[in-house]
């Protein structure tokens, strides 16, 4: 017997909703995060004097675009939390593990996002002004520059990433099942998992060097979108 053929409880109904909703408003998220820009073009070449004045210019596009990135990695932090209570009675340990590393993935995303939509417009808008603070925000701004894949910014998402490549892999095992959705899903998971910390691996060998890391990196979030559809379809099974 399939392990979630089994009469489920109010709560199930629940979170098998909540994972729906997630997986869905990961999708329009993304498809919104198209039309919504992130930085200033071409922003891992652009000067300082470049991404200061595109950030007073497009300030409110800018925080949209980020604003729509924290609703996204919080749909995406909801989507893992519910695998993970998913596999909970097969492997209640590593759910608990996953869910806590979607946890602390959540707050990695958010520390950095939020600094995106609060405080870049405002470092931009002091260095442009070349009032009190001026000097402050010409120092900060690079640090937080959200192009460039070694910066203080970029390395808070990164670690974001590599917690849910471990509730990925914590996840991979109990969720395959007899079902053909179910073991896609957990092909997606191990691919995204192992793909990522490898990714880590050569980075930390100096294999991969700083222009490749966006590549590297992106190509094992790949299976992620695989993964978010093949939940959809599972979460409507179960309901």
């Amino acid at each position: 017997m399939n392990q979630h053929t089994a009469e489920c409880s109010p709560l199930d109904h629940q979170i098998n909703r909540f994972g729906l909703w997630s997986a869905v408003i990961c999708i329009a998220t993304g498809c919104l995060a198209i039309a919504l820009p992130l930085d200033v073009p071409n922003g891992y070449d652009a000067t300082q004097a470049e991404r200061v004045s595109w950030l007073v210019a497009n300030r409110n596009a800018f925080v949209a675009g980020w604003a729509n990135q924290i609703i996204a990695m919080l749909a995406l932090s909801g989507l893992f939390l519910a695998i993970a209570w998913r596999v909970r009675q097969k492997n209640p340990l590593n759910a608990l593990l996953a869910a806590g590393a979607a946890v602390m993935a959540t707050m990695a995303f958010v520390i950095p996002k939020f600094m995106a939509v609060w405080t870049i417009p405002l470092l931009a808008e002091a260095a442009d002004s070349g009032g009190a603070g001026a000097a402050m925000a010409a120092t900060l701004l690079p640090l937080l520059n959200v192009s460039i894949p070694f910066s203080l910014y970029t390395s808070f998402d990164y670690l974001g990433f590599w917690l849910y490549s471990l509730s990925a892999l914590l996840t991979m095992a109990p969720l395959y099942d007899r079902d053909w959705a179910s073991r896609f899903a957990s092909l997606s998971l191990g691919l995204f998992g192992l793909g990522f910390n490898l990714a880590f691996v050569l980075l930390l060998w100096g294999v991969v060097g700083a222009p490749e890391i966006e590549m590297s990196f992106g190509m094992s979030i790949i299976p992620l979108l695989l993964l978010i559809l093949i939940m959809i379809a599972i979460f409507r099974r179960s309901n």
